[in-house]
């Protein structure tokens, strides 16, 4: 465990750790969204879906737990750079600028990424901590037809975009993908992403809350 120690004491290894990671939970969260989407398809596909993501019987439990570990390294990661961050410079700039991947999504990382924490515990509760005596469809169009909860999960996906659209964006500088030439495509790749992302899955409680017929 050596090289990890090396890793951690260097900015420039942390910040590859965070890349790494963010990569490996950007890839997650799509294959998720390719999953949820079967919910647009009506409630037997979504059901149907949701079988034979578990008809891997033992192994799903072994991805979760090595999507927990990339949880834990990335915000771990990524809190002790915040903290270096905020060391190194204590004050903030007097002029703000979007070079150099400076934007919202730059700006509010440290917020998000808590908002994001506090979702995932709460979606967790919802949906996998649960009465799996439901089928899935059936539990996805109770609990987010509640106002609160569809609120909350809106406002939480709002805040995966905007982490998405920095976070996309920052990986390739830390791998050193980094021109002149390409960098404002890159930015505008990113928002796009984190656009599309954001927009897919915020659909789903919108459609829960103000749809009658959605997963029946």
């Amino acid at each position: 465990m050596g090289w990890i120690g090396s890793l951690y004491r260097s900015s420039v290894g942390k910040k590859s750790i965070m890349a790494a990671s963010g990569l490996l939970l950007s890839l997650f969260l799509l294959t998720h969204l390719i999953g949820n989407s079967f919910s647009f398809l009506g409630r037997d596909a979504f059901n149907a879906y949701a079988a034979k993501l578990h008809s891997v019987g033992n192994l799903i439990y072994v991805f979760e737990a090595g999507l927990l570990f990339l949880f834990l390294i990335h915000i771990i990661t990524g809190i002790i750079l915040y903290l270096e961050n905020l060391q190194a410079r204590p004050s903030r700039y007097s002029v703000n600028s979007s070079e150099g991947g400076r934007s919202w999504g730059s700006r509010t990382m440290p917020y998000t990424g808590a908002l994001i924490f506090v979702f995932i515990i709460v979606h967790l509760l919802n949906f996998h901590f649960t009465d799996k005596s439901l089928a899935v469809a059936d539990l996805v169009r109770e609990l987010l037809s509640r106002p609160p909860l569809a609120f909350f999960y809106i406002v939480s996906l709002l805040a995966v975009a905007l982490h998405l659209s920095h976070g996309a964006w920052s990986l390739f500088q830390s791998i050193g993908f980094n021109h002149d030439k390409y960098n404002r495509l890159l930015l505008k790749g990113a928002l796009a992403f984190s656009i599309v992302v954001g927009l897919v899955f915020i659909l789903i409680p919108v459609l829960a809350l103000v749809s009658r017929s959605f997963l029946l």
